[in-house]
Parts: structure tokens; sequence; C-alpha cells
């Protein structure tokens, strides 16, 4: 193997290429990325970028010179657009054809948009931060769409700036979906508690130049849109390619990606044995969990592009990956973390601290087992041996005591 390709200049497909030179491939080694900027980290945009706290040279994840020490084909501003997977090419814009021996597919998400003839924010790129953040300010008027972590996080930095927020979110509880109504609800609070006017059981039909129309027809003023409903996996260049694209690009427990089977269903077949994936655009086979699963989660792109490079380095050695997946948020000062897998959640229970006082770890069960843990201003030394419970999949009745269930 002597002409690896990762496409998707990103945290997963950086650290792709560090740990392939690490392993000690030193063939040729082609990073393409669809932005001008080097691999930069992108969870600050909607925090320490929006509220202006950092400038965005911080943001840059490696130095010049520490890409230039990798000795990469760096090809930045160029997306991909086709996958020639007979003849082992990639397609970019700009009309090259760049050949490889092994491919990795990093190529992350972008943000869901919704329709109308008003102009919208959304907060992917570092040039959506900029942007947003110099429209805010105090007195200005924000409507955020979407009250999930992303949504929030910004209606928080708003806040703090003295913008005046709305924050619109059609599920009865904003994130009961992920995390049970009840945590939610504590969550939710601190957004009322800061002034944020929170409406809920409501959906958004446009975008419009003085604000956002509701289904029932109401219009929600706003200087400034921000629509955070979610994301796309960018998998539209492997149109046609024979990979299988289901909700990201489909892969086994290796993260090698898996060709469509011929005929009309165009079920999952057989593997490439050359094209692995990595981040927010593979959708893989947890074994941990017994579940098919794409993770939208900075800790998540890093673990993944180390495995996918030494997965497809070292076929002879593969390890399936197996993550316990872990994220955070910042909003109001609350530290919020999370182990495991938390999603379609049978049970939740308190296993340590008070809801009411947003300081608190609580459990969630999934059939027998201890699916996941979610932690709001604990110490770590709290949350480190319930994310070794989860990775071991202890069983509810060992981890958690009766007590204390939602």
């Amino acid at each position: 193997m002597r002409r690896i390709l990762v496409v998707g200049a990103s945290a997963a497909g950086l650290s792709a290429v560090e740990t392939l030179r690490r392993e000690g491939y030193d063939g040729t080694l082609t990073l393409v990325g669809d932005e001008p900027h080097p691999p930069y980290d992108r969870p600050p945009l909607s925090k320490q970028i929006l509220a202006s706290e950092w400038e965005h040279d911080r943001l840059t994840l490696r130095s010049a010179g520490e890409l230039d020490a990798l000795k990469l084909d760096l090809r930045l501003g160029s997306a991909a657009t086709g996958l020639d997977l007979d003849a082992r090419a990639v397609l970019l814009a700009d009309g090259t054809r760049v050949a490889y021996d092994g491919l990795v597919v990093a190529t992350g998400v972008r943000p869901r948009r919704l329709p109308g003839d008003g102009h919208a924010h959304v907060l992917r790129t570092l040039e959506d931060a900029l942007a947003l953040r110099d429209r805010l300010g105090e007195g200005r008027r924000l409507v955020v769409v979407g009250a999930g972590f992303l949504g929030a996080e910004a209606a928080a930095v708003a806040r703090g700036l003295g913008a005046q927020v709305t924050l619109l979110e059609p599920a009865p509880v904003p994130l009961g979906h992920a995390v049970g109504d009840e945590v939610g609800r504590v969550l939710s609070a601190a957004h009322l508690e800061h002034g944020v006017d929170l409406r809920t059981g409501v959906t958004v039909r446009e975008v419009t130049e003085g604000g956002v129309r509701l289904a029932d027809g109401e219009l929600v003023e706003g200087d400034e849109v921000l629509v955070a409903v979610g994301s796309l996996p960018n998998t539209e260049w492997l149109a046609g390619s024979g990979l299988t694209v289901g909700d990201g690009l489909v892969c086994d427990e290796y993260c090698e990606a898996v060709r469509e089977s011929p005929g009309p269903t165009k079920s999952p077949g057989t593997t490439t044995g050359s094209v692995y994936a990595a981040g927010d655009v593979a959708r893989w086979h947890n074994p941990l969990f017994g579940a098919s699963m794409r993770i939208e989660h900075r800790t998540n792109a890093a673990e993944q592009g180390m495995a996918a490079a030494r997965n497809l380095l070292h076929p002879q050695a593969r390890k399936p990956f197996a993550p316990v997946p872990y994220f955070w948020s910042d909003q109001y000062g609350m530290k919020v973390q999370a182990f495991g897998y938390l999603r379609g959640h049978d049970e939740v229970a308190v296993v340590e601290g008070d809801l009411a006082e947003r300081r608190f770890l609580v459990a969630y069960r999934r059939g027998d087992h201890l699916a996941g843990v979610l932690a709001v201003g604990m110490p770590p030394k709290a949350i480190r041996g319930w994310r070794q419970a989860v990775a071991v999949r202890s069983t509810w009745r060992d981890a958690v005591p009766a007590t204390g269930v939602l």
C-alpha cells in the first residue's frame, strides 16, 4: 500500500493521517478538505468563539510545522465530488482525480436548513460562527430554532452577550428523547432562569425576513435567526459509487465501508477491502452495545480516525471499534458530561446528587444493562468509575441501587 487518501481535513481526518505516520506508513499520504483552513476544532465555535473569548487562531489543531512534519499532500479548499470504487480514485471539484490504494472517508456533516426567503445562520464552520458573532450584542433579538445541545449552547452565549433570545423546540421537552424528560426539564429550566423565552411543542414552517413563521401562522420576530435542527452526513459525493449509504456511510465493526448488494433493495453487502470511514459521517456497528450508530462528537471523531487508520494499514490485525461514546456541553456555567449510548433507554435513575440542585449523576438502563450515565456539575472522580461500568457492560442490578428511579 503506497498511496493512502484521507477525504476530510477534520478532527477525524487529522487523527487518521497522524496515526498512519505513527504506525510507520511512509508512502504518499493525501489529505483533502473542502474548507480552506487546516484542521481545526469545532466545539469551541458555539462557546468560546461565539462568546468572543477566543480568537480563531486558537482553533487550529496543529501548527504549520507539525503538519509539515507529516509530509502530507495537503489539498485544502477542494471538495470531493465522486468516487470510482473499481478504479480506486476520488474526483475533486477542481477536476483532478486522486488515485489511492487505501481510502479513509471523514467528510463529516452539514447543518439542516429550513425553507423560506429570510436569512438564517447555521453553526458548523468558522465562518458561520464569526458571522453570527458579529450580529449579536446588547438588545439584539435572536431566534434559535432547535433546543438541542448546539442550540442551547448558542442561546446561553447570546444571553451572556445581552441579546434577547427566543428558543423554539418542537418536542414537548428539549432533549427528552436523548436524556429523558426529567433531565431535559432540569436543563431547560436554566434557560428560563436566564431570561430565555423558551417555547416547546412548536414547529417552524419557514424563515422570513423578520424572524420565523410557525406552523400555525404566528410570526416570531427576531433580528437574527439561528437554525440548529440537526445535521446531514456528507455522502452525496458517494452516490453511484457502489457503497452503502444510509444516514451516513455504512460500515462494519472495523469501520470498513460496506458495498451495496445487487438488486432493487440495495441492502448492505460485502466490505470493500480498501475503504474505511471515521467521524460524523460514519455509521458503524458498535459491538459493545450491539447497535448501529453514528456519533457526532469530538472525542469519537479522534478515536475513530485512529481505529480506521490502524485497521486499514494492518488488515490482518484489525480490531473492532467498540468505544464508550462521550460528549460534553457547557451552558450557563453548567458542565454536562455523558458516557455511553443514552438513546432508546428504558429507565433512568438518579444515583448521586440532586436534580433540583443541578448537581447530579443519572444512570440509564437499556434491557438488563447499564447503557450510560450523564452528570451535571460533578467532579471527574465521581464519573470515572461509572464510565468503566458502562465499558464492561455491567448489569443494571449490579450497577444501580433500586432507589432514585425517575
